[in-house]
């Protein structure tokens, strides 16, 4: 059914936006299709009830040029569809940015102008909360050990000259520098990034940063700057051209318009020293402790749809939605959310994990999202210790049972396959991942054991005492072998009727 086609059949419902913000209060770093489908949305809320001090600077501080300018010319205005299903979607739109920058490099290598004008508003006592999209490689962090990569080109150029830089966790250093030397209070830093203990990563990035710079610095940020934790939740697929088009059947032509699904959750530990939006109002839950929720989310929600990234491409499945309408791979999924995932987890009693998994699974079979699998496979090398493996190494300490990890052993050697970059056709496709080069050398290898061996020597990665753990070494090795030589579908098959 094309887009033109379906458009009697969907219910449409249009917000337009009567507010627009009176000053910018929150600087946002990684302006992207999340950061406008949800914070900006939550935001938006805000000042629509009143609260016209807390407009966002959104800045791109990597590739995407196009965006920020495209903003900018249609006055910060953009379109957030968001779907409950294909036939019912509500059309929003978004004021609550006010200013866009551009600090990148661009697709024709060209860098961004605009480094003095973020400066300047990091600088700005009005600023006093910064908020980050940035992923997980973003914040230049050991995915296993958590500490800074001080060797990183890019890191290592922050190093060499502070006061221009260009990483996030640089950008932060020279603006509270600024602040500290002007005496004007810190703002508060607010990861929304899917990372266990996000706010405590960034704080450690930052930290050793300074560090590196002047030591009183750093103990001042480390003392006087908040870096409160928080849980995001929302599905939100890059934009493709079929979403546009089905976004100008419905008379939205908007070259920044986002979709999502209508779901949203936002928990943020509450501790805000110069103030904060009152975000309860919109739904947020601030809490104490985010710690529970961001680790259901990320074993859960997170782990489960790297799981589908990494063994639906491999059986011919382009998104989500139809990877969960698959009776192996759903199969596959519950084996891991209740049998593995959720046995890791401490969640108050109100929580039902059983009823978490079943809203899982009816989020990601919505048709309308067309979430491909291939963008979640995106950054893999960063994403599994907190998505897998450090819930795998509490299942194994826990249970004696020789399968206690079946499904993420599985995952993990079609994650090793995956990173080959060729499908069981011979089609190539790009392995986007900070560590391709080094995944590539692991594939050099004659047999499916050594190439196994090799990805799980990757300590920044897999810690030596999970891969020593015969239930979890030698099983990823047996899997790969199998993917290699059966291919997924027919491995996967098997694996399931074994464990």
């Amino acid at each position: 059914m094309s887009p033109s086609d379906h458009q009697d059949a969907i219910e449409a419902v249009r917000i337009p936006s009567e507010h627009a913000p009176g000053r910018i209060g929150i600087v946002h770093l990684g302006l992207g299709a999340f950061h406008r489908a949800h914070q900006a949305q939550v935001v938006e809320q805000c000042i629509a009830r009143g609260e016209r001090e807390w407009g966002i600077c959104s800045v791109n501080i990597r590739g995407n040029r196009a965006l920020v300018e495209t903003l900018r010319d249609q006055g910060f205005r953009y379109h957030l569809a968001e779907y409950t299903d294909r036939a019912h979607v509500t059309l929003r739109e978004i004021r609550a940015i006010n200013e866009t920058l551009f600090t990148g490099t661009d697709a024709q290598g060209l860098r961004g102008e605009d480094l003095p004008a973020l400066l300047s508003r990091l600088s700005d006592a009005d600023t006093r909360i910064v908020t980050l999209t940035v992923t997980e490689k973003g914040y230049y962090l050991s995915p296993s050990e958590g500490t800074l990569l001080s060797d990183d080109p890019a890191i290592a150029a922050d190093i060499a000259q502070p006061q221009a830089p260009r990483t996030a966790p640089g950008i932060l250093v020279e603006a509270l520098a600024r602040r500290r030397q002007a005496g004007i209070a810190p703002f508060t830093v607010l990861s929304c990034d899917n990372m266990p203990d996000n706010g405590e990563r960034t704080r450690r990035a930052v930290v050793a940063l300074a560090e590196r710079r002047d030591t009183e610095l750093a103990e001042w940020i480390a003392t006087q700057v908040a870096f409160p934790s928080s849980m995001v939740d929302r599905i939100v697929p890059a934009m493709d051209e079929e979403a546009f088009a089905r976004l100008q059947a419905l008379g939205c032509d908007d070259p920044a318009a986002v979709v999502s699904e209508a779901f949203l959750q936002w928990v943020i530990e509450d501790h805000f020293p110069q103030g904060r939006p009152d975000w309860a109002q919109a739904g947020v839950e601030m809490v104490e402790d985010v710690a529970p929720f961001e680790t259901m989310k990320l074993r859960m929600l997170n782990g489960a749809h790297s799981l589908l990234a990494y063994t639906g491409p491999l059986m011919g499945v382009e998104t989500v939605a139809e990877a969960v309408q698959d009776p192996l791979l759903q199969k596959l999924l519950r084996r891991y959310m209740l049998e593995e995932a959720a046995p890791t987890l401490s969640m108050p009693e109100s929580v039902s994990l059983d009823g978490y998994a079943d809203a899982l699974m009816a989020r990601f079979g919505n048709d309308s999202l067309r979430h491909r699998l291939h963008q979640i496979a995106m950054d893999g090398s960063q994403k599994l210790p907190q998505r897998w493996l450090r819930g795998g190494e509490a299942r194994l300490a826990a249970s004696d049972d020789e399968h206690a990890l079946a499904a993420t052993v599985f995952g993990v050697a079609a994650w090793i396959r995956y990173t080959r970059g060729v499908d069981e056709q011979g089609q190539a496709y790009p392995v986007s991942d900070p560590m391709s080069e080094q995944l590539a050398q692991c594939h050099a290898h004659e047999r499916s054991a050594d190439r196994a061996a090799a990805a799980m020597a990757i300590e920044a990665i897999f810690s030596p005492a999970l891969v020593s753990a015969p239930r979890f070494g030698q099983q990823v090795q047996k899997a790969l072998e199998a993917i290699e030589h059966l291919g997924m579908r027919a491995a996967l098959e098997q694996h399931l009727a074994n464990v």
